[in-house]
């Protein structure tokens, strides 16, 4: 497996998006990806595909393609009319949440975060463990695939490898992405363990060591120049990079991570006698006065919306920049 993911690390694109065959043995990147996070917001949510960026957008920096994915993050918030929030507090902290994490995509922070170019979040001012550089953000992109995991390694009866499949959720996106350790090690993904997310680091970090020392191995055969992955991975899951990404990347991750793994290491430490769901109080006088005044009334239409329970068709004619901060056009079935 370490030796499949070098071998996928190498190769260098100039932007994000889909490959495509132009010609026959030649391939450019044209068109907007297709992440399987998105698949699963229309499958699951009934998300409306109209709200995705154009179909031929493509994305020339790292950070244009985060401000994507927390766009993402607060459409789920908006337009999953059924089980998105609990209750009034636990909508205002996943509102808030999402706010400042989209405003770190926005200023362009989100790509450093974790490297040694990192100087704006919390954590950077009380360590020096990130030592390794931040990767290009721009021209500089590789291979991604969302569902790349031991499931669709095909091996032999000598454990050997002889190829991989399911390439429909793959993509050229930001080299940050194949810096980070893979989550599969435990087979089960964090927000589905049995015994909670935190258990789950606990024995991925275990494991870590193990994949790491595999990793070390199969780069010794690499040629020289080659992008290696070890050490990154190794920071990556020191500084929380690891949990950045997984959380851009996962709608329904996102909350547990964001709060568990990411606010205080953005914003510094806050009081841990603060109930789960009341932790938009430490952080709501960071938004913006707009921002704050749209919190309540969404909340409220949430709560009511909770009640309902019904399959919602959304004008599939309307674009995301519509159905900020309310979506009220709709019909129900």
């Amino acid at each position: 497996m370490a030796r499949c993911m070098l071998q996928l690390a190498q190769p260098t694109f100039p932007r994000i998006g889909p490959l495509v065959e132009t010609n026959p043995g030649s391939y450019d990147v044209l068109g907007r990806p297709i992440t399987l996070n998105m698949n699963n917001m229309v499958q699951l949510s009934n998300i409306p595909q109209s709200i995705f960026p154009p179909q031929r957008s493509t994305y020339k920096t790292a950070d244009k393609w985060y401000v994507v994915f927390a766009d993402m993050q607060m459409t789920t918030l908006l337009l999953q009319h059924n089980d998105m929030v609990s209750s009034e507090d636990d909508c205002r902290t996943k509102y808030v949440a999402r706010q400042l994490f989209r405003r770190l995509a926005k200023q362009d922070r989100l790509s450093k975060f974790g490297f040694a170019e990192d100087d704006w979040s919390a954590c950077s001012k009380k360590r020096d463990c990130a030592t390794l550089s931040s990767p290009d953000g721009s021209g500089s992109f590789r291979l991604w695939s969302d569902d790349f995991r031991p499931v669709n390694v095909l091996i032999d009866d000598s454990d050997e490898v002889l190829g991989v499949i399911g390439w429909e959720f793959a993509y050229v996106g930001p080299t940050q992405f194949v810096l980070d350790s893979p989550w599969w090690f435990l087979l089960d993904v964090p927000e589905m363990w049995d015994d909670g997310i935190e258990d789950w680091a606990s024995v991925y970090d275990s494991r870590l060591r193990t994949w790491l020392s595999s990793m070390e191995e199969a780069e010794k055969d690499v040629s020289p120049g080659s992008l290696l992955l070890s050490a990154h991975m190794r920071e990556s899951w020191d500084t929380s990079r690891f949990w950045l990404n997984y959380a851009a990347r996962r709608s329904w991750a996102f909350d547990t991570i964001y709060w568990k793994y990411l606010d205080e290491k953005f914003f510094g430490e806050w009081d841990k006698e603060i109930l789960t769901e009341e932790l938009w109080k430490t952080r709501v006088h960071l938004l913006s006065e707009e921002e704050q005044e749209v919190m309540e009334p969404l909340v409220q239409t949430s709560m009511e919306e909770s009640k309902e329970q019904v399959l919602v068709e959304w004008d599939a004619g309307r674009q995301s920049s519509t159905c900020l901060p309310f979506c009220s056009t709709r019909t129900k079935k």
